[in-house]
């Protein structure tokens, strides 16, 4: 196993990684076998990242992934209103936030299949389950990165594009999934570390906690758990993207009115 020294050294071409795998996993177009490549590719990272040993300790998974999520999000596109409406063939409002929200389903959907396949290679190949802990991490990852995309573009279409850096743009996505509430303007500012306080990060990571224990279903023998999981992940991208539309078309009303 890899030295802290040279851990550390390694960090940022690690992150880098990290980011552009997960930033190709919230693609639309990706095919499935390329989704089960990159969760494999995730799952590489997490290894080298962390070793064996903390994959079986709940608050050390957790722990990972709330830094990859906050890693992750200043590198996500989000697409403006003009290309989503150029992208969906002319639609806008509530037409075109129910197509976004239906195509981050099949999305996060697919994950979950693809998670499951990996799973149901894991079940078949006894010593590469050690690595089953490591890849639902990764998978839920994967699937926040796709939901905070869904968040920032439903604003887009609802007059709110999220503004700021990156930086200030992946705070406020992140507090927006972790609420499941629509982005306050006068919230955005500084930085994804000062956005996340204590009870911020504790917010996050309780949420967190959830989707993981849900994804725990994509283990299940065979392609059982891809069935499980894809529904699973169908589901609750559905209900999120649910949520925040309803929050900002109450305060488009209230602005309107």
């Amino acid at each position: 196993m890899a030295q802290p020294d040279e851990l550390a050294e390694n960090q940022p071409v690690a992150e880098a990684e990290l980011s552009s795998a997960v930033a190709a996993l919230t693609d639309e177009a990706v095919e499935q076998k390329e989704r089960r490549r990159l969760l494999g590719r995730l799952v590489r990272l997490e290894i080298r990242q962390r070793g064996v040993k903390d994959l079986f300790r709940p608050k050390k998974a957790i722990n990972w992934i709330a830094d990859s999520v906050t890693n992750v999000a200043p590198h996500i596109a989000i697409r403006d209103l003009d290309t989503l409406i150029q992208h969906h063939s002319g639609l806008e409002g509530d037409a075109l936030a129910e197509r976004l929200i239906r195509n981050a389903a099949r999305v996060t959907a697919g994950i979950g299949a693809a998670g499951g396949g990996v799973a149901a290679v894991e079940w078949a190949v006894t010593p590469s389950l050690l690595s089953a802990p490591v890849l639902l991490a990764a998978e839920t990852v994967a699937v926040v990165a796709v939901e905070m995309k869904l968040i920032g573009e439903l604003h887009a279409v609802y007059g709110r594009p999220v503004e700021g850096t990156g930086t200030q743009r992946a705070a406020a996505l992140i507090q927006a999934w972790a609420e499941r509430r629509g982005i306050n303007p006068l919230r955005i500012g500084g930085s994804v570390a000062a956005a996340m306080g204590t009870a911020m990060r504790k917010e996050l990571r309780d949420r967190l906690l959830k989707r993981f224990g849900r994804n725990l279903s994509t283990l299940g023998p065979f392609l059982t758990g891809a069935a499980v999981g894809g529904f699973l992940n169908r589901r609750a991208t559905t209900a999120l993207g649910a949520e925040i539309r309803k929050d900002l078309q109450a305060d488009r009303k209230i602005i309107e009115g």
